[in-house]
């Protein structure tokens, strides 16, 4: 279910990107007005001045390719996450090429894929990162749950289970019951 989730949001934000910065220009859609805008806003806000238009484009580029990353990144199979790293720069490489071929009102330039690359690459390593916490997550619970049908069949050590094994697991995580049974694994409670 994730992951076809996940595939389906890749697939509409990267036709989103396609429109982005593959329509031939953008002074009809207001693009520079809404940047000198955004900038005046930092500038009172108190960044430094020299924060200009070229640094802006280059933070929203990165901003821009995070979601790539990280649905793509979910996206792939478990094994497969590290692909994002080398698929989305590499497309970065063809939009800046057909700009710079295709598309006269449009300006190819190798920071767009610096920038662009940068962001897969956060997104990516936060897919990563979110898919190994849900991985331990879900190895945990599924430890627990054998260790108690284990111990329900007989099979386990130590005295039956309680009858409410959540209250259990909350007085023993914060050291109010004593009797705790060695071989169980750890339980957690989610945050």
């Amino acid at each position: 279910m994730r992951v076809g989730l996940a595939t389906a949001l890749f697939f509409v934000y990267l036709a989103f990107v396609m429109w982005v910065t593959m329509t031939p220009s953008l002074d009809g859609v207001g693009v520079d007005s809404v940047a000198d805008r955004v900038l005046r806003v930092l500038h009172r806000l108190g960044m430094p001045e020299a924060f200009g238009y070229m640094e802006l484009e280059f933070t929203a580029n990165i901003g821009m390719f995070i979601p790539l990353g990280f649905l793509l990144g979910l996206a792939l199979p478990g094994w497969g996450w590290w692909l994002a790293l080398i698929i989305l720069p590499a497309y970065s490489g063809a939009i800046e090429w057909t700009q710079g071929e295709f598309l006269s009102d449009r300006v190819s330039d190798l920071r767009d894929i610096v920038s662009n690359s940068l962001g897969a690459w956060i997104g990516t390593f936060i897919a990563a990162t979110l898919r190994g916490m849900v991985h331990a997550r879900d190895a945990k619970v599924l430890e627990r749950a054998r260790w108690e049908e284990r111990r329900a069949r007989g099979n386990g050590r130590g005295r039956p289970a309680p009858q409410d094994p959540n209250r259990t697991a909350v007085l023993e995580d914060l050291g109010v019951m004593s009797d705790r049974t060695p071989t169980a694994p750890t339980r957690q409670l989610p945050y």
